[in-house]
């Protein structure tokens, strides 16, 4: 009862996997992605057990076609599934049980597989693998786009309530994800998810920020605030870090009237000013004796 693409970025070695779904919460039964082993969506009649136990057989050395086939054979439901998964090498297994609902099917290409039931019509997964293919940006990027491409096919027949991307890297840890966004329930899933992938973006530079500062890198950090605030105008946190930023780069008022449009949408962070460690917040001690100067 869904629309997902899973892939694999042959460029970064990425793996990742989305869907969007008129059913509660698709994320936490359809995606399932471990860094350099696979990604799996499991759907339809969804059996949440596809997913640990495909990334566990291809974990073992498992082509992604051969442990699909594995799970399908011991599944007395199998025919009212749909699974798709990738593997860490780019190979690609999907089933689609004859006994889900119409119109279902699937499509693949090099390292990607796009498969939906309950759609409007037969356009929608062709379209899916369209999208993605043509699409250019990072994996999360494009499978978006393929989510997006699904929807203005129609999607599914029942309309559109959650949404989600799970993307792992290449390498690490099992719990390690490059980005991991969930829409529950929301009548628009897709924007929402588009909304937050922005900011995603916005706080993975934050992030970086924050790692320049713990090495005393201070100038590096303010260049990395104004850019994650400007990905996301109206985030008064990223405003009021951005803000300290500028004004120990060199642009005080600048600087300033940013620190104070924060604090007029939080004012909380007035409070919070005077309790930053100047090895932290260089600026911070001019900044708050102009404020207090200028009676703010």
């Amino acid at each position: 009862m869904t629309y997902s693409i899973v892939a694999r970025d042959p460029d970064t070695g990425e793996l990742g996997v989305a869907v969007q779904s008129h059913w509660f919460s698709a994320g936490s039964i359809v995606t399932w992605a471990r860094p350099g082993v696979g990604a799996v969506a499991t759907q339809a009649n969804a059996e949440v057990a596809y997913g640990p136990r495909a990334l566990e057989l291809l974990a073992d050395g498992l082509a992604a076609p051969d442990a699909l086939a594995r799970l399908v054979a011991g599944d007395p439901g199998g025919s009212s599934r749909q699974v798709a998964v990738v593997d860490g090498a780019g190979r690609v297994g999907v089933h689609t049980g004859r006994s889900c609902i119409a119109y279902a099917g699937h499509v693949t290409g090099d390292g990607v597989s796009c498969q939906a039931n309950i759609m409007v019509s037969e356009r929608v997964w062709p379209a899916m693998l369209e999208a993605f293919t043509t699409a250019r940006g990072p994996l999360a990027e494009r499978l978006l786009s393929a989510l997006e491409a699904a929807e203005r096919e129609g999607g599914d027949i029942r309309g559109r309530q959650s949404a989600a991307i799970l993307v792992v890297p290449a390498e690490g840890e099992a719990w390690r994800t490059t980005l991991s966004l969930r829409v529950e329930d929301l009548p628009e899933p897709l924007p929402e998810l588009r909304r937050l992938l922005a900011l995603h973006d916005a706080y993975a530079l934050a992030g970086q920020a924050d790692e320049m500062l713990n090495a005393g890198r201070h100038d590096e950090a303010s260049r990395l605030y104004v850019q994650a605030s400007e990905r996301a105008p109206g985030n008064h946190e990223l405003l009021f870090w951005a803000g300290l930023g500028t004004a120990q780069a060199g642009d005080f008022e600048a600087g300033l009237a940013q620190v104070r449009a924060a604090i007029e949408l939080q004012p909380a962070w007035r409070e919070l000013l005077p309790r930053l460690p100047a090895d932290l917040a260089p600026s911070a001690p001019a900044v708050l004796a102009k404020l207090d100067g200028g009676g703010a």
